[in-house]
């Protein structure tokens, strides 16, 4: 089976290619943008799986198929939310997003395998899943958080939350007055519903938003450590593979 990827950040790349050779594949190509990609498939046989990232270095990696005429299967690697996603969804194609979870990588390359094995193909319509990210629908985002207390609701407004965290399967709203409340959803969902230019999800088990962001220290293997206010049960740290997007958001 020939596996490439396409992904601009070259650690992310390489992490990635660890993760499906775990699997038992063979990553054979790495190509890091466009105009590597296009000169690449113009010199080489197509692929049986793509893994793609969205955004390259040099542009959106749809101007590689605006280019070129390509049969491969798509697994898309993205930092873009699941509601964004839904074109993808009406175009049965797989995607991770980022920071890519290992269990969910095997899902989707065994999804690949039991259709590549029937034989069966997937039309991508690139145009639609293309607009649908440059121009998403307008949606509205969480502003407060209802939180059962004993026999008694406490509203939350966002304004109050200094940070949200997963521990021991739950999720927990952390508040600027150094108190923790347990949600009713997972930090995944959680995260489609927090505004992106305010919120930003540095690693599996962190979310944090922009205002209460004390200081950024230098950590260990080219990482980031964010402090909090009052927040100190651990280290809140971004998880290598997004501190290049941390960055950026930060702005």
């Amino acid at each position: 089976m020939n596996i490439i990827i396409i992904e601009d950040e070259k650690p992310a790349a390489r992490l990635l290619q660890r993760k499906v050779e775990k699997l038992g594949l063979q990553v054979n190509t790495l190509l890091h943008s466009v105009e590597e990609a296009i000169h690449w498939f113009n010199n080489n046989s197509h692929p049986d799986l793509i893994f793609l990232d969205i955004q390259l270095s040099d542009g959106l990696s749809f101007e590689i198929f605006e280019t070129i005429e390509i049969n491969s299967a798509v697994i898309f690697t993205t930092a873009y939310d699941e509601y964004a996603l839904r074109a993808f969804k009406l175009n049965s194609i797989d995607y991770l997003l980022k920071p890519i979870d290992e269990e969910e990588l095997e899902t989707a390359v065994n999804k690949f395998k039991t259709r590549n094995s029937s034989g069966s193909k997937v039309s991508l319509d690139f145009d639609m899943i293309k607009k649908m990210l440059v121009n998403p629908i307008e949606r509205n985002y969480k502003k407060r958080f209802t939180i059962k207390v004993g026999q008694q609701l406490k509203m939350i407004p966002l304004e109050e939350v200094e940070c949200f965290y997963s521990e021991n399967k739950g999720t927990y709203l952390h508040t600027l007055d150094n108190r923790n409340y347990l949600l009713d959803l997972p930090l995944e969902q959680l995260e489609n519903e927090l505004d992106p230019t305010d919120f930003f999800r540095v690693s599996r088990k962190f979310i944090v938003p922009l205002k209460t962001i004390k200081e950024i220290q230098l950590h260990s293997n080219s990482r980031l450590k964010v402090i909090l206010p009052t927040y100190n049960e651990d280290e809140v740290v971004v998880a290598r593979e997004r501190v290049n997007e941390f960055k950026e958001w930060l702005g």
